[in-house]
This record gives C-alpha cells, structure tokens and sequence, in this order.
C-alpha cells in the first residue's frame, strides 16, 4: 500500500483545510485509516480514525468538534476536513493504514504511513 498526503498550507487562526490522503494498491475499503501529526520537537499524536466501512469514527480530544475525517472507498481517499483551526494545530500531518485489531490512537499500530504535508496556522 502507497499513500500520499496532499492539501496542508499556510492558514490563519479560525480558517479551515481540507487534506487528502489517496492510496494505492488493493483491498483500501477492507482497513481502517488514521491521521497523526507531528509539531516540532515533538512526538507523533493521534489525531483521528475512520473504521473500514466508515460507519465508526475516533478523535483526540483537542481535535473534537472541529476535525471531521471521512473516507471514499470508490476513491481509495481518507479525508481530514479541519475548521476553527488554531496556531497549535500547526504540524506535519500522516495518514496511515490501521493493522488489525490494533488500539486506533497508537501510532505502533500503523503499518503504512503517506509522507506527510505541513499545516501552518498562522495567529
């Protein structure tokens, strides 16, 4: 499996991105997908998980109520929609393939991982 990120850039604080994650190879409506995200000096977080079908999904707390992520199985895409953003939203953003029956917010649990695009938020 082959992911690629796209769609981070330079926003303001309360503005809105939308990312795209596309992914390559077979069987993507059959496994979960997650979005992490890594601040300078900092350790990769969670930030949110879509289950297979995606009829369930997971969020951090500090990301609740104003990320939404959702998917396109005839697409092979996971999306990561991000209003009211705030300076401390500003990171390198993952997308991810859930292995198995792994816990959904450990980073571990993650078998394939997209490069990355850089979110800014400016104050």
């Amino acid at each position: 499996v082959q992911l690629q990120a796209f769609g981070g850039g330079l926003v303001q604080a309360g503005g809105s991105l939308r990312l795209s994650c596309a992914a390559s190879g077979r069987s993507f409506s059959s496994y979960a997908m997650g979005w992490f995200r890594q601040a300078p000096g900092k350790e990769r977080e969670f930030v949110a998980t879509i289950v297979a079908s995606g009829g369930s999904t997971y969020y951090a707390g500090s990301v609740k109520g104003r990320f939404t992520i959702s998917r396109d199985n005839a697409k092979n895409t996971v999306y990561l929609q991000m209003n009211s953003l705030k300076p401390e939203d500003t990171a390198v953003y993952y997308c991810a393939v859930l292995s198995g029956s792994h816990y959904y917010a450990d980073p571990n649990g993650y078998n394939y991982w997209g490069q990355g695009t850089l979110v800014t938020v400016s104050s």
